[in-house]
């Protein structure tokens, strides 16, 4: 050992100390920050359940490689970092004696080909990660380019780590190859061997290159542990607990189902609610759950999120990105506040620091988290809010952020919170919604439509529709949910009228609710108002169980035409003590047509585009069906680029149906205009709200003439009517006008 091995060790060791003390003191302020969130007791297990979710995803990259172009250079890098850690390690060792390794593996072949191929991949994948970045910079992409908004400084230096660290790893195994410290076959070091023949044989190499791999990482993690908000590297320790605790132990992300309203770890129950006590929504960010905070201290600023956002695509200012990374900026400045004991009532005064020594208190704490607690969690930039209105209300809940996120962040979930608060406690929403609300709470539907005219779609057709009279007969194997856009909006109730006369045509016993029907309250829930959610539901749960009573769970079946509805009735109501059996309409005519029961015998000689409503695919999977329709009734079909897990929204959904669109492109109108670049005669769908949407879009550009007058928007459920009846006027043309 010399002077150089005594230098550069002790100088290693000194700072290594010092920075691993920092890092570790950093992961104990992160863990006291984290549980400033509220309690959430649903995530713990099943403990075997969640951690084969935690191995799959990060050992397969199966969310990662959602983006092949991006998953198998990322996949190397990861694995360069968890497993390379054994040659950081090992250059402790090698900095003070250049010919030390591990004991017994250092004398292992395959493991000198282990950190061989760590080594090469390493630097091969921040390689590519690089170029990735540069060729989809800002600076040339603009909007569309996923890392606007990314703190670039961040990845730079986490890049250059990275590459320094895989080349530290073939640096060090070069020169102790030159040294001749192991005697290793060629495949076993296939480019330190080569490489280590050009290099002198000399020992202060090996430890010289053994310093600099360990004083990057020494920097790195001073870095780090003095930058709490910097995701891109914490996102290497967190993202495995962020993975493990995600809403669905099942390892499904958190879509379908809105997270339920809770305070203190537990349901919110509206008879038993205190507004002093209790939490509704988040109105601050401690009122986030602790899983959020974590969600927050996750996100690694790659923005698939953003990317696949119809609102930012459409020049909203919504960001699924930009809004994570807003919230964790805000939580970890105003942390210490919080920490102190800080905390404020709704309506903005001190509550958690006073008595007589609270201006002492007070005086201890930094005055940027005194400020930063001053701030609204909403509110405009008068206000120096943290998140803007428009972009609390642009989000359309589609979900394509959650789908996207390597990392299992729930974006949607922490804007439906949010948007709880201001409807509930701050009364502070568009103006569209308020009468959207009032219809709802008084009519039982958002276009405030008589109960009683619920069977008015159900005029002209030649056969009779059965109403449900307060007895189930035993031969009924399907109560038909109608929904509210089909009983009442025009273009739907011939989505309503085609269902309704396939399921007679192939025998299927049915029957409707009429005006016991009202609505499932998803438009509620999702604008945030779920005192008229769990109303609404509560009274449907109550008279679907009377409906069914006496039947097994297997057999309390439903179908629905609406994937809104579709999706409350099978995922939210369960929450509400409603457990039924929900199918789309599009997958019972599905099974039917593969049953023979329903036989298309003209097929429809169109050019077909389909278009995957959201709350049908993204929230429930729901790809294959109508598909398969659009194939039965014979046409040919055209797929738009945009389509399956990563379609486009329509722009209905989280309520946006009943909201003005004044920033940006409308969403339907970019979704129309990407549908007729398939060139069809038809757009076809599975959702009456896409089905209004895409319509309207389409009229829009036909006014403008680019679109084809004789292009229109149809439900699946229609052009497989068209194909069953050999050519015949179908019942929704007989009962409705073109056009209407």
């Amino acid at each position: 050992m010399g002077a150089v091995q005594i230098t550069l060790g002790g100088i290693a060791v000194v700072l290594g100390i010092v920075a691993w003390g920092m890092f570790a003191a950093t992961i104990a302020k992160f863990v006291r920050i984290i549980r400033l969130g509220q309690p959430d007791g649903t995530r713990n297990g099943p403990a075997l359940a969640r951690l084969a979710t935690v191995v799959k995803e990060f050992a397969a990259h199966t969310r990662m490689n959602k983006f092949r172009n991006v998953g198998i250079w990322h996949w190397l890098v990861m694995w360069g970092f968890l497993i390379g850690s054994l040659a950081l390690f090992e250059a402790y060792g090698e900095v003070f004696v250049p010919t030390w390794g591990w004991p017994i593996l250092g004398d292992l072949a395959i493991f000198h080909l282990l950190m061989e191929v760590l080594g090469v991949g390493t630097v091969v994948g921040i390689l590519v990660l690089i170029a990735i970045r540069r060729r989809n910079h800002p600076r040339r992409a603009g909007r569309v380019s996923r890392f606007q908004g990314s703190n670039f400084a961040w990845a730079y230096f986490i890049e250059a780590v990275v590459l320094i660290e895989g080349v530290g790893i073939l640096g060090v195994r070069a020169a102790k190859s030159a040294l001749g410290v192991h005697e290793m076959p060629l495949w076993a070091e296939f480019i330190s061997g080569p490489t280590g023949s050009l290099l002198p044989a000399s020992p202060n190499l090996v430890s010289l290159f053994a310093f600099v791999k360990l004083m990057s990482a020494t920097v790195w993690l001073i870095v780090i542990s003095r930058t709490m908000t910097m995701g891109i590297a914490w996102h290497r320790f967190s993202a495995f607990f962020n993975i493990y605790f995600k809403r669905e132990a099942d390892g499904n992300v958190a879509l379908g189902a809105v997270k339920p309203m809770m305070s203190a770890g537990k349901p919110l129950d509206f008879e038993e609610a205190d507004p002093d006590t209790d939490v509704f929504g988040a109105g601050k960010i401690e009122d986030f759950s602790w899983k959020g905070w974590l969600d927050f201290t996750t996100c690694t600023e790659c923005g698939r999120c953003q990317s696949q956002c119809p609102a930012w695509n459409t020049g909203k200012p919504l960001s699924p990105k930009l809004l994570i990374t807003s919230l964790r900026d805000h939580a970890y400045a105003k942390a210490p506040y919080l920490l102190a004991g800080g905390r404020k009532d709704m309506a903005g005064d001190e509550v958690g620091i006073t008595g007589d020594n609270a201006e002492a208190r007070l005086a201890k704490v930094d005055v940027l988290a005194l400020a930063e607690a001053e701030k609204p969690l909403i509110g405009g930039p008068e206000e120096m809010g943290v998140i803007d209105p428009d972009v609390l209300w642009s989000c359309t809940s589609c979900g394509a952020c959650v789908e996207q996120c390597p990392v299992d962040i729930e974006h949607v979930d922490h804007i439906v919170d949010m948007r709880r608060y201001q409807v509930m406690i701050e009364s502070n929403f568009p103006t569209e919604l308020g009468g959207m609300f009032k219809n709802l709470e008084n009519k039982g539907n958002p276009w405030g439509q008589n109960a009683k005219d619920r069977l008015a779609w159900t005029e002209d057709l030649d056969f009779e529709v059965p109403v449900f009279d307060g007895e189930l007969a035993d031969d009924v194997e399907y109560l038909f949910w109608v929904g509210c856009a089909g009983a009442f909006e025009d273009r739907a109730k011939k989505t309503t009228r085609a269902v309704a006369e396939l399921l007679h045509m192939a025998g299927v016993k049915y029957t409707v609710l009429g005006p016991e029907e009202t609505c499932t309250g998803d438009p509620a829930r999702r604008a945030g108002n779920e005192f008229i959610f769990q109303m609404l539901a509560q009274q449907n749960v109550e008279v679907l169980n009377s409906v069914f009573e006496g039947r097994e769970p297997g057999k309390r079946k439903i179908v629905a035409t609406c994937a809104h509805c579709f999706n409350s009735l099978a995922n939210e109501y369960s929450q509400l003590g409603g457990d039924f059996e929900v199918v789309h309409h599009t997958q019972l005519l599905n099974k039917l047509v593969r049953e023979k029961r329903l036989v298309p015998v003209a097929p429809v000689a169109e050019d077909v585009t389909y278009h995957d409503p959201c709350y049908l695919g993204r929230h429930n999977k729901v790809y294959t069906p109508p598909r398969d329709l659009v194939g039965a009734s014979g046409a040919t079909f055209r797929e738009m680029p945009r389509h399956a897990d990563r379609s486009m929204c329509c722009g209905a959904g989280g309520a946006r149906m009943w909201m003005e669109e004044r920033i940006g492109k409308r969403i339907n109108v970019e979704r129309v205009d990407e549908a007729l670049g398939t060139a069809p005669t038809k757009i076809a769908t599975g959702c009456p709200f896409c089905k209004v949407m895409l319509s309207d879009g389409l009229t829009a550009r036909q006014s403008e003439k680019v679109a084809s007058e004789s292009v229109e928007v149809v439900d699946v459920a229609q052009l497989l009517l068209s194909a069953v009846k050999r050519g015949e006027k179908s019942a929704e043309d007989t009962a409705a006008p073109a056009g209407s």
